[in-house]
């Protein structure tokens, strides 16, 4: 998964050559059937065992990788078979992150935020290897780097199984009865925007991300092809410095917590983000560009972090696969939202022009979440 973003931006960018609305729209297409397939997948993972659903998903995964490397062998490799693969991709994203997340949950127990840090930490670096596979692309060719993702879901598939077994909360103290597919969907939603805290962080999640974690995605590899005129293999290592960096950040929070007021520092790095997001605006030199990644690196892994304890230790048990897919949504669902209008944004204003509706959205939600929502004024109970 780690090799996906960088993969499907790579394909779109540097060797099929399209310009910046089409990457975008099309970014978008794969992206978003994943939002209602995420609320899918939080529902299955609170009806049925998640460890179960898990090998399912990784044990089929690789069936789309080894489809665009036919359709690269056959010379078929176009914007058609580039939108099936990331299809497929977005179905195994979508329905294996709530189920890692709520079996993170059970297997955490009380210590929540340490779980959720530790593993968001190994995420990251994990992560970084991924990026350094999948810059190969131009040295080695697209096959053999699908190849390696492919066999990477084989391994997670084999690795599941080695995992214990752990009940759903739906068998945990509830009747036979489950509730059907959309019910659950719909319960969840409900136990969402009930809780306000639960509700309030999400929301702050969701418009970020549409910009920041858009910006990202679209802009990001646009900035590396076009600003510094740079090859796969740089945007790969660009990327591996960012996930360095989240890396860092939450080996540093994990000294510290559990914390007493999670939601402060959340909302502060909503305001820090701006000024690593401007160090990029104004094209700085290449090492001033490596620091700012850096920076906005450290402060998407404080803020991720940071979201996700908070939602995970507040979440009713019995709705937490259903809450964690909605979180899910707010951190990658939204981002092909922005991908549409920061694709167009770029051709029309250029490229670095995309990064002000970030820096703007940032500002605007740390007045709304210190001002506007008990975010702030959260205390964890594990802290407590």
């Amino acid at each position: 998964m780690a090799m996906q973003q960088l993969l499907l931006s790579w394909i779109l960018i540097g060797i099929l050559l399209l310009p910046a609305d089409q990457v975008g729209l099309i970014q978008a297409i794969i992206g978003l059937p994943g939002v209602l397939l995420m609320l899918a997948g939080g529902a299955s993972a609170d009806r049925q065992d998640a460890r179960r659903l898990l090998i399912r998903i990784y044990l089929l995964a690789p069936i789309f990788p080894l489809f665009l490397v036919l359709m690269e062998q056959w010379q078929w490799l176009g914007v058609a078979s580039v939108i099936f693969w990331g299809l497929g991709m977005t179905v195994v994203t979508s329905y294996s992150m709530p189920g890692q997340q709520a079996l993170l949950n059970r297997i955490a127990g009380n210590n929540i935020q340490q779980g959720v840090t530790a593993a968001t930490a190994i995420g990251f670096v994990v992560q970084v290897v991924g990026l350094i596979l999948a810059g190969q692309i131009d040295s080695v060719g697209v096959a053999p780097v699908l190849l390696s993702q492919a066999v990477g879901f084989c391994l997670a598939g084999v690795m599941m199984i080695r995992v214990p077994i752990a009940p759903s909360a739906a068998a945990v103290g509830q009747s036979a009865d489950a509730p059907s597919a959309i019910a659950g969907i719909r319960e969840g939603l409900r136990a969402t925007i009930e809780h306000p805290v639960i509700f309030h962080v999400l929301t702050i999640t969701f418009s970020s991300s549409i910009f920041n974690a858009g910006a990202f995605i679209t802009v990001f590899p646009f900035i590396v092809a076009r600003i510094y005129d740079g090859t796969a293999w740089l945007l790969a290592l660009l990327m591996a410095v960012f996930y360095a960096g989240a890396t860092l950040s939450n080996i540093l929070l994990l000294r510290y917590q559990p914390l007493l007021r999670p939601g402060r520092l959340f909302l502060v790095m909503q305001l820090s983000r701006i000024l690593v997001i401007f160090l990029m605006w104004i094209e700085p030199p290449f090492w001033l560009l490596v620091v700012a990644t850096i920076g906005w690196g450290l402060n998407m892994g404080i803020t991720t972090n940071l979201a996700r304890s908070i939602v995970q230790e507040s979440a009713p048990k019995p709705y937490l696969g259903r809450i964690l897919a909605v979180f899910s949504i707010g951190l990658v669902g939204s981002a092909p939202l922005g991908a549409i209008v920061l694709g167009w944004l770029i051709e029309a204003t250029g490229t670095l022009n995309a990064l002000i509706p970030a820096m703007l959205l940032s500002a605007i939600l740390f007045v709304y979440g210190a001002m506007f929502s008990p975010v702030w004024a959260y205390r964890s109970p594990a802290a407590d």
